[in-house]
């Protein structure tokens, strides 16, 4: 809201700007009442670690700078009639490796998880985990060919029933 105002106030130099900006979502700010400058806003709605995981869109340089101080708020830029999205600032970068660093367990609960499964018996012997060995399967049934059925004396009879095949005639 903070923006919108700012931009009414600005006149009609930014009448486009103005027209982008109410077409995208309307999120409350805190300073409904008494408006504050735009970049001034939206540094406030990013605070603590933008908790609502909002984008900064924004061609002011000192905003940018700004946002780039803070981790994990991606940048937006407009370049030409194409939107841009930045690379992840320096300290984005360095949050996230401290995160993997860190991992979600610290060391001291890893050692002492272990421990309790000692305790209750449900930690991995070594020896337990033997792989199955494959063992050599016969030849595709898909690929071999029908047996032949032995044909009894009994029921046959010397080419006396031979059946005899017919030719099919073919249309033109």
């Amino acid at each position: 809201r903070c923006v919108l105002k700012e931009l009414e106030s600005l006149g009609k130099a930014l009448y486009g700007a103005k027209l982008i900006a109410q077409r995208s979502e309307v999120r409350n700010c805190s300073h409904h009442k008494d408006p504050v400058s735009g970049s001034v806003c939206l540094l406030s709605m990013i605070e603590e670690g933008n908790p609502h995981h909002f984008f900064i869109a924004t061609q002011d340089q000192d905003l940018a700078n700004k946002v780039k101080k803070k981790a994990g708020v991606p940048l937006l830029f407009i370049i030409q009639n194409t939107m841009v999205l930045d690379k992840p600032s320096p300290k984005s970068l360095a949050f996230v490796q401290k995160l993997q660093m860190n991992e979600l367990v610290p060391e001291h609960q890893k050692q002492s998880i272990v421990q309790l499964k000692e305790k209750e018996g449900l930690a991995k012997q070594e020896g337990e985990k033997r792989r199955k060995r494959k063992r050599a399967g016969g030849p595709n049934p898909l690929s071999c060919l029908k047996k032949k059925k032995k044909k009894t004396q009994e029921g046959q009879e010397p080419s006396a029933e031979k059946k005899k095949r017919r030719k099919r005639k073919r249309n033109r």
